[in-house]
């Protein structure tokens, strides 16, 4: 079997209705909440993704016992401090950046030491930005300058803490937010803006949580051991995954989309804000609130002209994991568009913002980069004949999936490596490609 895609065509115009599979960022917050609660949860259009495998593969060696069939997943919680393991376990974490800090989150009460391992990649990740927090509480922790491998020894006693998360990192807050659960007083988070599902699912399972909304950052205060009752969750479909499809249709001409039960959470549609502000045709139809999640059908038509931005800085955290494939619409734009403050892009699976240039620049679109910038001089006339080889970005399955979407919409001859990086959080990824083609 071979691990490269090769294109050589544009797609051809399409009017397709098409469900993409669900959101990895809820699938394995479900999952972590699910075995903390007492009882069966149970979850369907979970995510069957090495990530979100990853996570039930981790929570069966702390003891919660997990079921896939076809169409749901069942986890049996143990409840707050529940976890039972052997001695000198080892966690892996595969390259789910979400499931390696969120999961040492919930070991501050861990009364053996913890080995938490991940792949290549998320190695390379920093870390430190939650064993800074989480060792207010009291856990202990050895690191290799703050990357994986990670060893965690627990407190029999953690104490609350007031702590300044000044990222913008969803994971960094969620990961204070789950220890501060299994941890007696109040514990008072002062957040940049960033994803709010954590909050989100917290205040649906009615667990002691208030947040106090400012302009720059919220006030997030989460009063523990409060126990979780068993809950079921539809995950509605991921945004991230859909925006490729987004981008897509919008770059070929006379074409149509409908993507089904999407969420869209107002932290999350920074892409879509983003692409309407270049031109783009995006609808947004058949809204509706599902357990303080917000979910609508898009709507997507492609369109001629595209203009350049200079992007807003206060939307980058909400589509930080986009970035890629708005390049791409930059790249058809007319004019010069600049994003900046985008250093967190090369905190990802692979240094993002320097392959979202390495790839432009391989379709002939100028850039100029910075370690946090970029600016895009827009071709509206891009359509390309030469060979284009894209390999060694770490498996990065963003950087694959951005390549084949430009492959599709602008032509050339492509030579794609690791097609199996799309394992990772898209799974069917191709299949949709290939039911598009039809």
């Amino acid at each position: 079997m071979t691990h490269q895609i090769f294109i050589k065509n544009n797609i051809k115009p399409y009017n397709k209705t098409i469900k993409i599979e669900g959101d990895k960022s809820l699938s394995i917050r479900w999952a972590l909440l699910a075995s903390q609660a007492f009882g069966r949860s149970i979850s369907t259009n979970l995510l069957k993704s090495e990530d979100v495998m990853s996570t039930l593969q981790c929570l069966k060696k702390l003891g919660v016992k997990t079921k896939i069939h076809k169409d749901k997943c069942e986890i049996k919680g143990v409840g707050l401090n529940g976890y039972k393991y052997k001695k000198n376990i080892i966690l892996n974490t595969g390259n789910s950046g979400t499931l390696g800090r969120l999961i040492i989150g919930l070991l501050i009460h861990s009364n053996k030491e913890i080995k938490i391992l991940g792949d290549k990649s998320l190695s390379k990740r920093d870390f430190s930005r939650i064993i800074k927090p989480l060792k207010k509480f009291g856990a202990k922790f050895k690191s290799n300058s703050g990357k994986l491998p990670i060893l965690i020894s627990g407190t029999k006693n953690p104490k609350p803490i007031h702590y300044y998360e000044n990222i913008g990192s969803a994971q960094c807050k969620s990961a204070i937010m789950l220890a501060a659960l299994n941890t007696e007083g109040q514990t008072i988070i002062k957040a940049k803006k960033s994803r709010d599902h954590s909050e989100l699912l917290f205040k649906y399972l009615k667990l002691p949580i208030k947040i106090i909304k400012k302009k720059k950052f919220d006030l997030i205060k989460i009063n523990g051991k409060k126990k979780i009752r068993s809950f079921n969750y539809k995950i509605p479909s991921d945004i991230s995954s859909s925006a490729f499809f987004i981008v897509l249709t919008t770059l070929i001409d006379k074409s149509k989309l409908k993507i089904k039960g999407v969420n869209i959470n107002p932290s999350r549609i920074g892409v879509i804000k983003i692409l309407k502000m270049m031109g783009a045709k995006i609808l947004l139809k058949n809204v509706k609130n599902y357990k303080g999640e917000k979910i609508a059908d898009i709507y997507v038509e492609s369109v001629k002209y595209l203009k350049a931005i200079n992007c807003p800085p206060s939307l980058n955290s909400n589509a930080i994991d986009e970035f890629l494939i708005i390049f791409l619409i930059a790249a058809k734009a007319n004019g010069v568009s600049y994003f900046r403050n985008l250093s967190e892009l090369n905190q990802k699976e692979s240094p993002r913002l320097i392959w979202g240039s390495k790839i432009l620049n391989s379709m002939g679109i100028k850039t100029i980069t910075t370690k946090d910038s970029i600016k895009i001089f827009g071709n509206p006339e891009l359509s390309l004949k030469k060979k284009i080889v894209i390999k060694n970005y770490l498996k990065d399955h963003r950087v694959f999936m951005t390549s084949v979407i430009a492959a599709l919409a602008f032509g050339g001859n492509w030579n794609i490596h690791n097609k199996d990086s799309i394992k990772t959080s898209f799974p069917s990824f191709l299949k949709i490609i290939d039911n598009l083609k039809r």
